[in-house]
């Protein structure tokens, strides 16, 4: 053994342990694996594989791998194209494919290494050129530097409040590099991924490079959405059953199997990670009709010798009966019984000598063993025997039942006998049915029981009273029942939501047992359970004091906090749920409200409730907890937040203010400007509101300065005169706005598109 191989492989098992030392050993091991130097077969295969393995970890930091993939840049360019070994060749060609996206971030924020990036380009030509005459271990590796290739080279979604730092792009790249042209980039990442698909619909004779080819498509699909739709075509013109027209030998039915199981594999993932997606349908029928072909396929191969049409037999009963001959079936001979008393089995056992006489059934413990053994014996004998053998049986029953001599019958006590020719009648009276009752009680009790049970009227039984529940208890049991509710809403299609026949609040709750139907219930359960209850003087709670203290039995805010967490988990669907429970909640609180105010005006007392004017209750926390938890969670393509303000019943300053919040956000600041514009145009009495809203973000947020500018423009030019916000002239700005019809067109769009 090369003694420079096993100090080799102690520094390799050094930065196995930790891998903070490849960043030292790679500059060390350079020289020795290196195109400078004069190393054997042995160490260029040893450097190939620890290269490889080095950038692959991921033990080992992104930032120390950028710096360290440039130094061996020139060290894979020599492997790729020095060296004829193929085990060299394919560990280069991993290493390369690891480096890759590190050199390309390298070079974007050095556009001027352009030597570098040269040592890069040709590397990859190299590889590219590889892919269609290389033997097929190194075509796999091809495929994964093709793979890496195509992430690098097509732009991926970028969120700047989520960034993905490990998620290297075309996004990245500015338009105007020196070094890495965007459009020729582009370009080059969406032909490398044609070539890579062309795979699938050429030669299968090589299943590893077509698996292996599948196998990269589901981490494309994942992280480039862009791709999606051009590779799933790909996918459904593509027949994994292709060498079924070849000869069907052992090898080409494993090549068929393995394919056909990468692709369901590869659909099905898809599926998953996207249940709801537009290529759901398609993706199902293909897996459908590729289960088809494959029974088609493997069944035809795997089919026996069919029975002869024509029966080979004769009438010979120790051979196989002719199949359209109608062979007499002969008599079974039946032992006679033998003396004395007989049992049933002696009775029904027509062969005594045979095995099954001897049989005990009742070693099968378990009744469905014994039935899985019954049934196909039954199926399996011929009728004419059983019929025989059913005959034997009961001409042995006919025979016992004449020679057991019968029981003396009781003497007649009851007179003479009556004439054949009259005929009896039983009158019912009360004395012959109690006589009756006596005499079957006397039976019984001469047969089964030793004394007879007197006659006694029985006294009404009354269950003992449950013992009262504790406060815990109650909580516990009521939770439980707010859970199931909850369960069985879950369960109700969501393809019969709102299929009500009596609209408005005095609709029957349950009256299809639909989606709508438990919605409305668990809302009116919430709103109205303990409405007027309350104590008035409590105070309306924070929007975010949802968790109930211990012992606290308030079977609303149970309720409340399992609507909040059923919206929630799927807000963009079940947006209307939280509309129909925020209208409940202003119903409530709207007549709880007009009732305070008369019982005020009738006791002549003034409540804190009925002085201010408000009704005191439970719409804004709940309108206001509602929004909170949907806004971090609202893209700037979200126009479904203009359908819930649009359609809940009540607007305030408070609720208005989380549009300001949300405009914080730079790339949301054109939908909350489109829900004020709607708001103002459509819902006259909040326009004030509105317009104060928007007047505080022209003067503290300076992203939106101009487009609320537009608007106060038209509405309140007073403020822009004043001055303090985005200054400017009204007139200059007026120009640039758009009129009042066709904001009003735009918002209706919007509303029906959401």
């Amino acid at each position: 053994m090369n003694p420079a191989l096993g100090q080799l492989d102690a520094a390799r098992s050094l930065a196995l342990g930790d891998g903070r030392y490849y960043g030292t050993i790679i500059p060390g091991v350079l020289p020795i694996i290196g195109p400078s130097a004069s190393a054997s077969l042995e160490v260029r295969r040893w450097g190939a594989d620890f290269l490889a393995e080095a950038f692959a970890s991921p033990a080992w930091g992104a930032d120390e791998k950028q710096a360290s993939a440039l130094t061996v840049l020139a060290t894979l360019k020599d492997y790729v194209e020095g060296v004829d070994d193929r085990s060299v060749v394919k560990s280069a060609i991993q290493a390369a494919a690891s480096i890759y996206p590190l050199v390309y971030r390298y070079i974007i924020s050095n556009p001027n290494d352009a030597q570098n990036w040269q040592l890069m380009l040709a590397i990859k030509s190299n590889i590219l050129a590889r892919m269609d005459a290389a033997p097929p271990g190194v075509r796999i590796c091809c495929v994964k530097f093709l793979q890496q290739i195509i992430l690098v080279q097509t732009p991926g979604v970028i969120d700047p409040r989520r960034p993905d730092p490990n998620d290297i792009s075309l996004a990245l790249v500015p338009r105007s590099h020196p070094l890495i042209p965007y459009v020729s980039l582009e370009a080059e990442g969406h032909g490398l991924l044609d070539r890579m698909l062309g795979i699938l619909h050429g030669d299968h004779s090589d299943a590893l490079l077509v698996t292996a080819t599948l196998n990269s498509l589901g981490m494309l699909m994942q992280r480039r959405p862009i791709a999606v739709n051009k590779i799933l075509a790909s996918v459904f013109n593509f027949n994994p059953l292709k060498l079924a027209n070849s000869p069907m030998t052992p090898k080409n039915k494993v090549i068929m199997k393995s394919i056909e199981r990468t692709t369901r594999a590869l659909l099905m993932n898809v599926m998953k990670r996207n249940p709801d997606g537009p290529n759901t349908g398609r993706i199902q029928q293909y897996l459908e009709r590729m289960h088809r072909m494959r029974l088609d396929v493997f069944d035809e191969s795997n089919r026996k010798r069919p029975a002869p049409v024509e029966p080979t037999d004769g009438l010979d009963q120790s051979k196989r009966q002719r199949l359209a001959a109608n062979v007499p079936v002969a008599a079974p001979v039946v032992p006679p019984l033998p003396p004395g008393p007989v049992s049933f089995r002696q009775l029904f056992t027509l062969n005594p000598d045979g095995n099954t006489a001897n049989f005990d059934v009742q070693a099968f413990k378990d009744p469905e063993q014994l039935l899985r053994i019954l049934m196909p014996v039954l199926q399996s004998i011929d009728e004419a025997r059983l019929g025989s053998a059913i005959n034997a049986v009961r001409s042995r029953w006919v025979n016992l039942s004449k020679a057991t001599p019968r029981p003396p019958s009781a003497p007649n006590t009851a007179g003479p006998v009556v004439d054949d020719e009259e005929e009896y009648e039983p009158d019912f009276e009360p004395e012959d049915a109690e006589q009756i009752v006596n005499r079957i009680d006397g039976g019984l009790s001469s047969n089964n029981f030793p004394d007879r049970i007197p006659d006694a009227p029985l006294a009404p039984y009354k269950l003992p009273e449950a013992p009262p529940l504790s406060e815990q208890e109650v909580q516990k049991h009521g939770d439980m029942t707010v859970r199931r509710a909850f369960g069985m809403l879950g369960a109700v299609d969501e393809k019969e939501k709102g299929k009500v026949t009596k609209g408005g609040f005095n609709r029957l709750a349950a009256s299809d047992y639909g989606r709508d139907a438990w919605v409305t219930i668990l809302a009116r359960l919430a709103t109205r359970a303990n409405a007027g209850l309350d104590d008035p003087e409590e105070g309306i709670k924070d929007e975010h004091a949802v968790k109930r203290a211990k012992g606290n039995t308030n079977i609303s805010e149970a309720v409340r906090d399992g609507l909040y967490q059923y919206i929630m988990n799927d807000w963009k669907k079940r947006i209307d749920v939280a509309i129909s429970w925020l209208n409940e909640e202003w119903y409530n609180d709207t007549i709880l409200s007009q009732s305070s105010h008369l019982a005020a005006k009738l006791n002549g007392t003034s409540t804190s409730a009925a002085s201010s004017g408000l009704p005191k209750g439970n719409y804004q926390r709940t309108t206001l907890r509602l929004l909170d938890g949907i806004l971090p969670y609202i893209e700037h393509t979200d126009k479904i937040l203009l359908r819930f303000l649009s359609e809940i019943p009540a607007l305030d300053h408070a609720i208005l203010a989380r549009m300001k919040k949300m405009a914080d956000d730079p790339e949301r600041i054109e939908l909350a400007i489109m829900v004020l514009q709607y708001l103002y145009m459509f819902r006259p009495p909040v326009r004030s509101m509105v317009v104060d809203t928007l007047v505080d973000l022209w003067r503290d947020n300076d992203r939106a300065q101009a487009s609320a500018r537009k608007l106060l423009v038209r509405w309140r030019p007073e403020v822009l005169e004043q001055g303090g916000g985005g200054g400017g002239a009204a007139a200059d700005v007026k120009s640039e706005g758009v009129s009042d019809k066709e904001s009003a067109n735009g918002a209706l769009e919007v509303k029906a598109a959401s």
